[in-house]
């Protein structure tokens, strides 16, 4: 058996949130993620995000329920996106309802805008 020391480097890179929603697109549907270990903190960790970078949705999740559950987090609302046992065994993710929230979300911005 070969032993093998395997060596990661990490460095801290900016944040481009803030650049993104104030300079480089400040009319655009912005939507962040945040992923956390503990579901008592989420809702407060999402809400300061859109509080400190002035964006639309945020998508947060907590690790343990990463591929079945999350909360869109609005300036005004929360919702709950889960998949029921029924639509896990037929394949769905959690990925489809997300798009299709945030598109029906993203189509509201747009028509708000016009």
């Amino acid at each position: 058996m070969i032993n093998a020391v395997v060596e990661i480097t990490m460095k801290m890179v900016p944040k481009m949130l803030s650049p993104l929603v104030k300079d480089w697109a400040p009319k655009a549907f912005i939507v962040s993620f945040k992923l956390e270990t503990d579901p008592d903190i989420i809702i407060s960790r999402a809400r300061n995000a859109l509080e400190v970078y002035q964006h639309q949705v945020v998508v947060a999740n907590i690790l343990e329920s990463i591929k079945s559950f999350v909360i869109i987090v609005t300036k005004d609302s929360e919702t709950k996106l889960l998949l029921s046992e029924d639509e896990v065994a037929r394949g769905m993710v959690i990925e489809e309802k997300i798009v299709d929230d945030l598109r029906s979300r993203h189509t509201a911005f747009i028509c708000d805008r016009n």
